[in-house]
């Protein structure tokens, strides 16, 4: 009855909404030109520099600093290190700090730095940071002066400047906001304490988070003055929230479904946009299931994946087909690999000779099993639902039957590390982290690596893979480089182990004429507000 009741409720509550819209009765919860609402599909955990799940990129982006940043078109810029200077060997770094000061007031300074070096490489922590090749390649560090800090290593790493200019783990939390003891990854910090654009004004868990403008920042201050990031799970709710003016932003990649967003572009009322590729969206098979054991499998597989459909059809056009793990244009990942192309009767001929032969019922079936694949999905993504049914409908003319698995975003990574799944969607991770240090990650455990690592332990290769990938992250010689990488890519590649599907990319949508500014951040994992001005 309850069940019933809300919802009774909910309909008359859309119902509302569409009436006021048609008469032109504003729903909007209001707002001055000088604040700006947007929504995320997870909450922001303890906004700690130093953490991962369930701490969020884009707000650890908005409070934190790094000593580097990753600007447009790839370039490396000054943030809270003013200058830096290599030695010639390539393995000492010595960087120039700028006079800033922290949203308390307290001073940025060497000591400060090294605080936060020492609680994210202690020897109890610098094993969650593994995934990246600095933590590997880092030997010392010392105060040099008040703003002075040196970096050495133990041998030249061409991935330093990217590593530093991520957006975690190595930024820099306030003194005032460590926790006791200073172990910021097992202890939640006192407050989020930042050099950035922004400070904290108010949260409340699962709900909100809002932002102010830090007076004090040392750059050019954003032109708004607030910002309120809301935490909305579904797609569909993020939607409506905005057609009643409660959003002024719709962005990034997976918030709306794809048919929303078509829609928006087709009206005049609102303004859309789609960013060029930022990362590659890839469906990993797990070799440690015994369905996919078998290589043939794998390549029927990719054989099977109709990426001009997706693309086209799934992704109305805002992303691309995807032929390799990483798009050309990504550094050192040209690799000359030739496409698995979509052949569905080469698919069907490589499951037949695997010993997967239709039933009755038109699903496969080998030794008495069917072929059924647990597929397990981010529920907050809309569009990693559409995937998941989309490969479920076609899948099953093939004889195979996708079973799916709603999951949130945190169970869903964890679920990964135990290796149960058969096929699961995950992702390169774009600039700057792409080649390298996605590369880097694949020769760490699942625990410290890629969570999903643990689909690759099972394969002969893995013990190459990674010695090549560690060979190259600290090859001095660009050609040698690019030969490392093309090794690790084609290894990979002949696997079968990852389909890539498209080349992802984020979407913006706002009402027409009410933004100025409205631009894509240079990195998928950060937000563009710094640019942004309202005008209504």
């Amino acid at each position: 009855m309850k069940k019933k009741l809300l919802i009774a409720v909910i309909a008359l509550c859309s119902l509302v909404l569409v009436a006021c819209q048609a008469k032109g009765i504003s729903t909007s919860q209001g707002g001055s030109k000088d604040t700006l609402t947007l929504a995320w599909g997870e909450d922001f955990g303890d906004v700690n520099p130093h953490r991962y799940n369930p701490d969020q990129f884009v707000i650890q982006d908005m409070v934190y600093e790094g000593l580097v940043r990753y600007g447009d078109n790839g370039v490396i810029e000054p943030a809270l290190a003013e200058s830096w200077e290599m030695s010639e060997d390539g393995k000492t770094y010595t960087f120039k700090l700028r006079q800033a000061k922290y949203s308390d007031g307290s001073d940025f300074t060497a000591e400060n730095v090294k605080r936060n070096f020492d609680t994210i490489f202690s020897e109890a922590n610098k094993g969650n940071h593994n995934w990246f090749g600095f933590t590997d390649q880092l030997d010392t560090y010392k105060v040099v002066d008040d703003h002075t800090f040196e970096i050495k290593l133990k041998q030249p790493y061409s991935a330093t400047m990217y590593d530093l200019a991520m957006i975690r783990p190595i930024r820099f939390l306030g003194d005032a906001g460590f926790p006791k003891g200073d172990d910021t990854t097992k202890d939640n910090i006192q407050k989020p304490i930042g050099t950035g654009q922004w400070i904290v004004k108010d949260k409340k868990s699962n709900e909100y988070i809002t932002f102010e403008r830090n007076e004090n920042y040392w750059g050019e201050k954003p032109k708004l003055k607030e910002v309120t990031i809301k935490i909305i799970p579904d797609a569909q709710t993020r939607a409506l929230e905005f057609d009643a003016g409660n959003l002024d932003l719709l962005y990034g990649n997976g918030l709306i479904g794809l048919d929303t967003f078509a829609q928006y572009a087709k009206d005049d009322k609102y303004t859309t946009a789609v960013s060029q590729p930022m990362s590659t969206r890839l469906l990993l098979l797990n070799a440690m299931q015994p369905v996919f054991k078998d290589k043939n499998v794998r390549i029927a597989m990719n054989h099977a994946m109709n990426k001009k459909s997706i693309a086209n059809d799934l992704f109305r056009g805002t992303e691309t087909p995807a032929d390799t793990i990483f798009s050309k244009s990504t550094p050192h990942s040209d690799a000359g690999l030739t496409p698995y192309e979509y052949d569905l009767a080469k698919a069907e001929a490589l499951l037949d000779e695997a010993g997967w032969k239709k039933g009755a019922d038109g699903i496969r079936e080998k030794d008495g099993q069917k072929l059924t694949l647990n597929m397990p999905y981010i529920s907050t993504k809309a569009t990693d639902k559409d995937l998941g049914e989309y490969f479920q409908g076609e899948w099953k003319k093939l004889g195979i039957d996708v079973q799916l698995k709603a999951m949130e975003e945190d169970d869903y990574w964890a679920n990964a590390k135990t290796g149960n799944f058969d096929l699961m969607l995950t992702y390169s991770w774009g600039a700057p982290w792409d080649p390298h240090a996605w590369m880097s990650a694949l020769t760490a455990k699942a625990a410290h690596g890629h969570p999903e690592n643990i689909s690759l332990e099972s394969l002969a290769i893995k013990p190459e893979l990674d010695q090549v990938i560690k060979a190259t992250l600290v090859e001095p010689d660009e050609e040698k480089v690019d030969e490392g990488y093309k090794k690790a890519l084609t290894l990979l590649h002949e696997e079968a182990l990852y389909i890539p599907i498209t080349y992802q990319s984020v979407v913006s949508v706002y009402r027409t004429g009410e933004l100025e500014g409205v631009r894509f951040a240079p990195e998928e994992n950060a937000l563009p507000v710094r640019y942004i001005s309202k005008t209504k």
